[in-house]
């Protein structure tokens, strides 16, 4: 089988290897993926544009590259950036959930008005999606927004609002239609979070930083025009954003940098006098993971091949999330188990390994994997729309 993408994008190729090898200095340290991008950050990003590295498909008008859709193309930039272990420009929420879903649904002012600077990361946004006892099933939810003229006056709370206290925007489900069945009473609005009204508590989890929040609102006023889509659609918008946030959670690229981050680390640390990489134990996980990860890239030529057909694919699109957090995590866990006493040292410790980020990621990871749908609700998907297997039956009434 001949995977090779031919002699035009070879020559593609080699335009973005001399691009990093001009460029990659110029990269940051970090991204600041779960919050606001540094300055450095936001530089990176706006050179990638320019080059067509970000944004590549994404109008002109609207602050991207202006590039015709080629998926081999957007694949070979991924596959490039993540061999020279380069950051491939700011992944957040704005930038990976909410532009692709104003893209395919927003009105032209919406996207006049957010896509540019939120590509550019001047605007970094939060998501107002589960709440107390609506998580798993989020159609239950009981924020309402009530209709006082031009605006809607909201009240309710959100829970696990990602970024919120450093957030300058939320896209928020609210319950707008409360005589219509649940899954058809919601909307999708857009707001600024200095909206007076609005109370963001932090939660501190278990990485002893605050990446979540509660957020409260009560008699918050949004224009009527600041929805997207209809009302009682929201739900169907919902749907198009959590599709780009499971994405965004399994991408493989990252995960492949990941991967060499740990091979590296498996190189340099010993264990008795012997280079944890030699010890049979640890390479017989680590080879384990890296047939997991090459699985993955090869489900991910599948998605091409699909896309590239317009065909649906199917089951191979359904197991990206489930399987790219598990392995994410089990990338992780090896390095903390191959530093030893070390793995569990952390935060201004003189010998923490790579500035504690493999603790912080341990543990953090383990709530992307609760994230845009848990692995449990993720296996019932599975089962029921990729393998034909009955539904999982309600409780009784």
């Amino acid at each position: 089988m001949d995977l090779a993408y031919g002699p035009a994008y070879e020559t593609f190729r080699q335009e973005i290897k001399d691009f990093l090898a001009s460029n990659k200095y110029k990269a940051p340290k970090g991204l600041g993926a779960a919050g606001r991008p540094s300055l450095e950050a936001c530089v990176w990003q706006q050179l990638l544009i320019k080059h067509g590295y970000a944004a590549r498909t994404i109008p002109k008008e609207y602050g991207g590259y202006g590039a015709e859709p080629d998926i081999l193309q957007s694949r070979i930039i991924a596959e490039e950036f993540s061999a020279a272990r380069v950051p491939a420009g700011i992944q957040n929420q704005g930038i990976s959930m909410l532009v692709p879903t104003l893209l395919e649904l927003g009105t032209e002012e919406q996207k006049k008005k957010w896509v540019e600077p939120t590509l550019r990361g001047d605007v970094v946004w939060c998501q107002g999606y589960s709440e107390p006892g609506s998580g798993s099933d989020l159609a239950s939810l009981q924020t309402k927004g009530v209709v006082d003229g031009d605006d809607f006056v909201i009240n309710g709370q959100k829970i696990w609002t990602s970024t919120a206290h450093e957030a300058d925007m939320i896209f928020c489900l609210v319950r707008t239609e409360p005589e219509k069945p649940k899954h058809k009473g919601i909307s999708y609005l857009i707001f600024s979070m200095a909206t007076p009204g609005i109370e963001v508590r932090p939660l501190k989890t278990m990485t002893g930083h605050a990446e979540f929040n509660e957020t409260f609102f009560t008699d918050v006023r949004v224009p009527t025009s600041q929805i997207v889509g209809e009302r009682g659609q929201g739900w169907f918008v919902a749907n198009a954003t959590l599709k780009h946030e499971r994405g965004m959670l399994g991408d493989p690229a990252a995960m492949e940098t990941r991967f060499q981050a740990l091979v590296d680390l498996m190189e340099t640390e010993t264990l008795d006098g012997q280079r944890a990489i030699d010890n049979p134990i640890f390479l017989d996980r680590l080879l384990k993971l890296q047939a997991e990860l090459a699985a993955m890239k090869f489900n991910g030529l599948r998605l091409l091949t699909s896309a590239a057909k317009a065909e649906n694919p199917g089951l191979a699109r359904l197991v990206v999330k489930l399987q790219s957090c598990e392995v994410t995590h089990a990338i992780s866990a090896l390095a903390i188990d191959v530093m030893g006493e070390l793995g569990v040292l952390y935060d201004d410790s003189p010998y923490v390994r790579s500035h504690g980020s493999w603790q912080w990621g341990y543990m953090f990871q383990l709530g992307l994997i609760i994230g845009g749908g848990t692995a449990q609700i993720q296996k019932n998907i599975i089962s029921e729309r990729g393998l034909g297997m009955p539904r999982e039956p309600k409780p009784a009434k």
